[in-house]
């Protein structure tokens, strides 16, 4: 079996097995490596629950190599293989670029929910290099590529598994060989989705629609969302079909951003007692600090987090303010948070191009620039396998006290894009930074209001999503203060990629 290598906890044998009976019902056999045509129908539903540090993405990884060992194939966002009869796929998807980002630096394969439900349509000639890359074909001859530059896809693809980094690495671009995209016609197989707590019950239902076999990995803990009453989608799981994890302690031990968050699992703590946790932790150990004011540098990359929109408005325009940020434009480096697509209904291949690309609701990115036509920008998609686009904007600068935001400049239509220096911690959910600010009065603010969430109190879902984000260090922010930033903003940190491809209703050229 392609787990038996690693060794698992109790319960992730457990789930591990009870997950492995699920796949031999729907004829993948990872005890034998045995595939057996699916079985028209027959729809099944499994999740695996727990907090972090219970080894989610640790038994997520090895069922992907056991599933990969076992011949199953695995299906991503940027090209799909002409069907093959009985072939059996499994994709592994996360609501968010960043959350998919996550599980690609562990070596999974995940791409985002929107780029499996809208599939690239690429121009016939260099779909040929594509299909013989994937295996599916003979090495093609295609005028204006030569040998050297198919040695170096195919040598690049052997490496990455991209298609399309394949094809730029031949020296074309993402607007030669992608000439549009669809929505998802024909059904896949297998299903894993990440971060499941953030799915609504519509989102959920369009899964089920394409995957027969689905597997949610979540974290109870987290808050639901907006517009579910505290519900998660996997809330009304029952028996065999909800598997729960417990922390592993061999793995969170000497963790103490773990182990803050998994005291808050305890019904008698009290917002100051937490507090006093936090100032112990960072006396001991330097990945907790508490800090009496903001940092301006970090927020250019990791934003504040923050429970009120107001305190968000606040620390934004101090932002803005700290860089010497005019308020009719932008500059290069400021981060953004997309606020979704702003187009007709008849426009609606120009929205898919936009959210196949990244250019998702909440997806974080960073202004490089403006583009070659009015109202365009130029940005990096934060998490995105093809960061660099130039898009129609609508930029939405929000102010204090004033109901309707700023629009510094803007497209006819386009994506809309609100300031991404600070967050709700709702919208921060499925991401993740090596740093993160913690805004300690929003949180105090929500332990005063007494507001109850699915049975837990507000204060501790917010604190444990929010102190969870920081992969390396937690800051815990005491104060309404901002230190000066060291220098200005920059874009030198990005990774530089292939000119940006212009998505919008006219070409940026």
């Amino acid at each position: 079996m392609g787990a038996s290598a690693f060794t698992f906890s109790e319960d992730q044998a457990e789930a591990f097995d009870s997950i492995a009976e699920m796949l031999r019902g729907a004829g993948v056999d990872l005890d034998d490596g045995l595939l057996t045509p699916s079985t028209e129908g027959k729809a099944q539903a499994m999740a695996l629950l727990g907090r972090a540090g219970s080894g989610k993405t640790m038994l997520l990884a090895r069922l992907y190599h056991a599933l990969e060992e076992a011949g199953v194939e695995i299906v991503s966002g940027d090209y799909e293989s002409r069907r093959k009869k009985d072939r059996r796929t499994l994709a592994i998807l996360a609501p968010t670029n960043k959350a998919a980002s996550v599980l690609r630096t562990a070596g999974v394969p995940a791409t985002t929910i929107h780029r499996i439900l809208y599939t690239p349509v690429y121009d016939p000639e260099y779909e040929k290099v594509a299909e013989w890359l994937a295996g599916g074909a003979e090495r093609p001859k295609i005028e204006g590529l030569t040998d050297a530059a198919l040695d170096r896809a195919l040598e690049f693809y052997n490496a990455q598994k991209s298609i399309p980094g394949a094809l730029a690495t031949a020296g074309l671009r993402g607007s030669d060989f992608i000439i549009g995209w669809k929505r998802r016609e024909d059904p896949l197989d297998i299903g894993f989705v990440d971060e499941a707590s953030m799915l609504d019950q519509t989102q959920f239902e369009d899964l089920q629609e394409i995957f027969p076999t689905l597997l949610l990995f979540g974290d109870p803990a987290q808050l639901a969302p907006v517009g579910q009453s505290g519900e998660m989608v996997f809330d009304r799981f029952e028996g065999p079909k909800k598997l729960m994890l417990n922390r592993v302690h061999r793995q969170a031990e000497g963790n103490p951003i773990l182990d803050l968050a998994h005291s808050l699992g305890n019904e008698q703590l009290g917002f100051e007692e937490f507090e006093r946790q936090i100032e112990a932790a960072a006396r001991g150990d330097d990945r907790v600090v508490v800090a009496p004011r903001v940092d301006a540098d970090m927020m250019a990359r990791s934003p504040v987090l923050v429970w009120r929109n107001v305190t968000r408005v606040r620390l934004i325009q101090a932002f803005r303010g700290a860089f010497g940020a005019p308020p009719d434009a932008l500059l290069p480096g400021e981060p953004l948070i997309c606020d979704g697509i702003e187009l007709p209904l008849k426009h609606r291949k120009r929205r898919i191009d936009l959210e196949a690309r990244g250019l998702i609701k909440g997806a974080q990115v960073i202004y490089l620039g403006p583009g070659q036509k009015p109202g365009f920008s130029r940005l990096h998609v934060m998490g995105a396998e093809e960061p660099r686009i130039s898009a129609a904007s609508i930029v939405k600068i929000e102010f204090p006290d004033q109901d309707e935001p700023f629009i510094p400049f803007a497209a006819r239509m386009g994506a809309a894009f609100l300031h991404g220096s600070a967050v709700t911690i709702h919208k921060a959910q499925g991401s993740q930074w090596p740093e993160v600010q913690v805004f300690a009065p929003d949180i105090w603010a929500a332990a005063q209001s007494g507001r109850i969430e699915a049975g837990l109190p507000l204060w501790k879902r917010l604190a444990y999503v929010a102190i969870t984000r920081a992969q390396e260090r937690l800051y815990w922010v005491t104060r309404y203060r901002l230190a000066r930033p060291s220098g200005g903003l920059s874009v030198d940190d990005l990774a530089h990629g292939p000119a940006p491809l212009a998505l919008t209703e006219e070409e940026d050229s």
